[in-house]
């Protein structure tokens, strides 16, 4: 039967826990429920009592609730609950994990779900997911549940939202149970960057790393998506990357919304893994929707991409300045390193006749990276393309299949 792990503190949270494990059970899985509480008494019994927990940790209960401080008794517990999670899968006695919490519990349990591997369902309850999740979810695959009220108490309005969650938890469980084991597929795995600007050039690429025998992850460069290449990278996972997408570079560096962090663009090359670049999207500087762009930004040239997205022009000056953090980057690779210029534009919005159409602060930026890497390793090859011309596509691809085959 599958099991479903309820995490949670059971000395606030006790009564919505047993609620949830009776509908749970009613679904037809098996319920293991794991108290991540310290403070107060449990009220409802657990499997996986905080005692286990705390002990899963290295820590000690008694003294984590003689210190009294919440920071430490969250930051334990969670890691105690990670391990607990960790061996339950390792086992093969669990095939789902659900909580509800608020800032606290989301903590605890969200780092116990991205402790399991991906694949594994995960749901997070929260009234803490209609803001900003990232820290939460990370690089795992966490769906994150808006309560609409706190978790306190089962009502009116939080008993279909768990009667919601448990049934979706239940069918995501007895799925992840039943199926089957996947085939083990031999084919080499790249990963390559994308956003909406630079999709038909990168979509080219991966039709031609999948003729030439290689399986392709692509992951979209709104700040998770470039984490999430970087921490693959760095598990050993990957054949070659095809990063022709950097846009996240251009938040971080001028205030954005989906930068992806310092380590972006550094893994590949440290790890020596083969890599093809190229500078697409970075002619804009993404933030969300219209009404967040700051004021200091309104009397550039802005432009509404959708309802969530706004994006602004990158300048000559932060051109340059990429220009040269990218050549740093890249020259230190240990690995196989190449980039790749499109002279005629680096998004759909810069293509002849884009609004972000300007060869002069492209130029900028196409100078700063030949001169960084003068005298280096990394290859550079310049095309007389646009980014999203299907034969540059290719010739990244060609480029990086070269460069991974020796």
């Amino acid at each position: 039967m599958p099991v479903v792990a309820l995490i949670g503190t059971l000395d606030t949270k006790g009564v919505e826990y047993g609620w949830l494990r009776e509908r749970l059970l009613r679904t037809g899985v098996d319920v293991l429920v794991i108290d991540a509480g310290v403070a107060g008494e449990p009220r409802i019994p657990a499997d996986i009592t905080r005692a286990e927990v705390a002990r899963a940790a290295g820590a000690d209960l008694a003294r984590l609730r003689a210190q009294a401080d919440r920071g430490v008794s969250v930051t334990e517990m969670a890691k105690g609950a990670e391990e607990i999670v960790r061996r339950l899968h390792g086992q093969g006695r669990l095939h789902g994990v659900l909580a509800l919490g608020g800032s606290g519990g989301t903590s605890i349990a969200t780092r116990a779900m991205r402790g399991l591997p991906l694949g594994v369902p995960k749901l997070m309850v929260s009234s803490m997911a209609a803001g900003d999740v990232g820290p939460f979810v990370g690089t795992s695959d966490i769906a994150m549940m808006y309560s609409i009220v706190d978790i306190a108490g089962v009502n009116r309005i939080s008993a279909p939202i768990l009667a919601n969650a448990a049934d979706a938890i239940a069918g995501m469980a007895k799925g992840y149970a039943a199926a089957a084991p996947a085939p083990t597929d031999e084919r080499p795995l790249v990963a390559a960057t994308m956003a909406g600007v630079t999709t038909p050039g990168v979509d080219a690429a991966r039709e031609r790393l999948t003729e030439l025998g290689y399986e392709v992850l692509v992951f979209h460069t709104v700040g998770p998506g470039g984490r999430t290449l970087e921490t693959l990278a760095g598990q050993g996972l990957l054949a070659g990357v095809l990063d022709l997408t950097l846009s996240e570079l251009a938040d971080d560096l001028v205030g954005g919304h989906f930068g992806a962090g310092p380590d972006r663009l550094r893994t590949a090359g440290r790890q020596g893994v083969p890599q093809v670049v190229s500078p697409g999207a970075l002619d804009m500087v993404k933030f969300g929707p219209l009404a967040s762009l700051p004021e200091r930004f309104r009397t550039r040239h802005v432009h509404v991409h959708n309802p969530a997205v706004t994006v602004i022009r990158t300048n000559a000056s932060e051109c340059a300045h990429l220009g040269r953090g990218i050549a740093a980057k890249l020259r230190a690779a240990t690995g196989p390193t190449a980039l790749c210029l499109p002279l005629r534009g680096l998004s759909s919005l810069g293509a002849t006749g884009g609004i972000y159409h300007d060869p002069v602060v492209d130029g900028t930026l196409f100078s700063a990276l030949r001169e960084g890497l003068r005298g280096s390793t990394v290859h550079v090859r310049e095309f007389d393309t646009h980014i999203n011309d299907p034969a540059f596509g290719r010739a990244t691809a060609d480029l990086l299949h070269r460069l991974i085959t020796g």
